[in-house]
């Protein structure tokens, strides 16, 4: 098989994987090599100024002895199957950055004869791309559940991040789709990469130069909507993946039907405006100082649509509410929809030296639309109803068509036209609800 078949077989079949962010990385060029991870060198899948990370994102290969009935590579669909050996990855990776078509490599591949015989090959390409062509570009790799822990320390050794793919959101779920896995062999690699992590990092501060392992760390992918769990147990399976596992993001994607299992629901829209909810519920634990059992509940398991997870939990609390903005502590401005993060650092640095007025909160560019109803100034409440629930949640709730979605599930091709890869619905016509799951700021 031609190799430009082989690359349009498996770049289309990565394209439901989206654990590939490429931040939190700095590994540098060397002396004779080619390719560097550096923060200027690599970006995130989209950057705050609006750049998108060029990677190459393929699997080793399609073959699969599994038959998960959600995934378009197992192993009873009659598909177009490829393989593409370890010297030809490498050989497509160099080619293509000498090109300045990519920036890295993101890694993935079914599992073909068995776990370690698949990661072995893995190990392959990373060991050559690192040691035989001298590549420090970025590489994110796919540790597979089951392989053995010697292999995947080997790997981690050369790549920049892992991501272990959990997918579905409980045991039962896995038992229901996917029958050939089970859950501690997804958790034992995550445990392995975090114990190997946190040890890299004490030997690091005995010997500078000693190896790194996993800088970028870990990551994770759950499916949204393949099965009946509520965001409720979504989020409470993420909060405890970052505690106890120290993953630096887990990723939604919202489930995409192409198999038609009878054990699948049969939608026609994959769940995109749940996947952003959950987006923007994560940056809430990751960086707002948000529990997950804050947000939501045994009662109130989901997420409104209407509204992001911060607005919607403001409203369930109202009575914490108006804050004076002169006045409040850094933890509960961030609280504020419409204060980000750097918007409520802003307005910590601007008050100590002045007494801040609605208009400076324009200037310091707050989202005003939402924050107004939640705040004072001077003691001043400026927003444009009454102070009450209904009121302001009346004043918030959007006038959309919400069957409006744009559901194409494309990843960018180096041989077709060029498509956008992440087209997010806008439920709230709000320009800062449009980005916040990628950008934070909400």
């Amino acid at each position: 098989m031609e190799i430009k078949d082989k690359l349009r077989i498996l770049s289309d079949a990565a394209k439901y994987d989206v654990s590939c962010s490429s931040s939190g990385s700095k590994r540098k060029n060397t002396k004779n090599g080619i390719g560097n991870a550096s923060s200027s060198g690599i970006c995130h899948t989209f950057t705050q100024d609006g750049r998108c990370v060029s990677l190459l994102k393929i699997l080793m290969t399609n073959y699969c002895i599994y038959d998960c009935s959600y995934c378009i590579n197992k192993k009873s669909t009659d598909s177009e199957r490829a393989l593409f050996t370890p010297d030809e990855i490498c050989n497509l990776v160099i080619n293509f950055y000498k090109r300045n078509y990519i920036e890295g490599l993101f890694l993935s591949s079914a599992i073909i004869k068995n776990e370690n015989y698949t990661m072995e090959k893995l190990y392959e390409v990373v060991y050559k791309l690192r040691n035989k062509h001298n590549f420090n570009g970025y590489i994110h790799l796919k540790a597979i559940p089951g392989a053995c822990e010697d292999l995947i320390q080997r790997c981690g050794m050369l790549v920049d991040r892992m991501s272990v793919n959990i997918e579905l959101p409980s045991e039962s779920s896995l038992k229901l789709l996917a029958p050939d896995k089970n859950k501690d062999k997804i958790l034992l690699p995550m445990k392995n990469i975090r114990n190997n992590i946190i040890q890299n990092k004490e030997e690091r501060k005995k010997f500078k130069n000693s190896s790194l392992f996993v800088p970028g760390g870990q990551s994770t992918q759950l499916i949204v909507g393949a099965t009946d769990e509520s965001d409720y147990k979504i989020l409470n399976l993420t909060s405890s993946l970052y505690d106890k596992y120290k993953l630096k993001r887990v990723y939604y994607s919202a489930f995409v039907n192409t198999t038609n299992h009878k054990n699948l629901p049969d939608i026609k829209n994959p769940p995109t405006i749940r996947e952003h909810r959950l987006y923007q519920a994560d940056w809430l634990l990751r960086l707002y100082g948000f529990k997950a059992e804050e947000l939501l509940n045994e009662d109130n398991p989901n997420f409104d649509i209407n509204f992001d997870p911060k607005t919607d939990w403001a409203l369930k609390n109202i009575n914490l509410f108006p804050i004076e903005i002169n006045k409040a502590p850094y933890e509960m401005l961030l609280r504020v929809p419409g204060i980000g993060m750097k918007s409520a650092q802003k307005i910590i640095a601007t008050r100590r030296v002045s007494n801040l007025r609605f208009e400076d909160l324009k200037k310091l560019r707050v989202t005003l639309k939402r924050a107004q109803y939640f705040i004072t100034c001077n003691g001043i409440y400026y927003g444009d109803t009454k102070f009450d629930e209904m009121f302001i949640k009346n004043r918030l709730t959007p006038d959309i068509d919400l069957n409006i979605i744009d559901n194409d599930s494309s990843q960018l091709s180096f041989f077709d036209k060029i498509l956008n890869p992440v087209q997010i619905l806008d439920p709230t016509n709000l320009l800062d609800d449009k980005f916040s799951s990628i950008m934070g700021d909400l």
